[in-house]
């Protein structure tokens, strides 16, 4: 009867685990021409495809591939994509690459990696690449960061605003992250979508929660955003002002 139990435990925990696909990098820049190579990785393997899809930041998602690593022919294309640019492969039978032989400004988009998982019974998206094909080189982003005010912090309910501000050529695509005493921040954050603004630039606000003891012991916060390998960084705490690092 133990053993039974232990077995049906066993089942329900597999079920209730889906598979996590995860996508590198977050952001990826490249020139016009350039071969541009996003990375996904599906957990396990269930003998499922493995597809490619483009969106363009407000429009409907485009099929571009989908491919199966044990079959001869293993690239299957929607419409308008063909092997002359586009193509697929796997490094191991949890590993896969999307390739774009040469960049097109076209391309720039989120691109997402997603397969069948069984034991969910559904399809399971990657976080998506945000991929920048431009002619140029990009600037960096711009970063103002702001403390939280006198009137939050008696509250205990207090935030840091970050508002970066991306070169047109960007789409808008950044990853904003947030740095708590050079430690990675993984809760309390909220990103905007990037607006663009009247002179074309994009903007994004990211917002994140402090406690009022952290911000009183005078912890340094940094504020990250990347596009590609265009890093910006600035930090705030108590009793300095807001400082960009280069």
């Amino acid at each position: 009867m133990l053993g039974t139990l232990c077995t049906l435990i066993t089942a329900l925990t597999y079920v209730d685990a889906a598979k996590v696909v995860t996508q590198t990098p977050a952001v990826h820049t490249v020139s016009t021409g350039q071969e541009a190579v996003l990375n996904c990785n599906i957990q396990r393997d269930e003998n499922k495809y493995v597809f490619w899809l483009k969106q363009v930041p407000g429009e409907a998602p485009q099929f571009v591939l989908k491919f199966y690593h044990s079959h001869s022919s293993p690239n299957s294309y929607g419409s308008g994509f063909s092997s002359d640019r586009f193509n697929s492969k796997s490094s191991s039978n949890i590993d896969y690459q999307f390739i774009i032989k040469r960049t097109e400004t076209g391309d720039s988009a989120v691109h997402y990696c997603l397969t069948w998982d069984d034991s969910a019974k559904e399809y399971i998206f990657g976080q998506g690449t945000k991929l920048i094909v431009t002619s140029c080189s990009l600037p960096p982003p711009v970063l103002t960061v702001f403390p939280p005010s006198s009137a939050e912090l008696q509250s205990n309910k207090a935030s840091i605003i970050c508002i970066s501000i991306l070169p047109s050529e960007s789409k808008g695509f950044a990853d904003v992250s947030w740095l708590l005493g050079g430690s990675p921040v993984s809760s309390g954050i909220s990103t905007s979508t990037a607006v663009q603004q009247a002179d074309q630039t994009f903007q994004i606000s990211s917002y994140l929660a402090v406690q009022t003891s952290d911000w009183n012991m005078d912890k340094v916060y940094t504020c990250k955003v990347s596009l590609g390998s265009q890093t910006a960084e600035k930090n705030i705490n108590k009793s300095h002002c807001p400082t960009e690092e280069q």
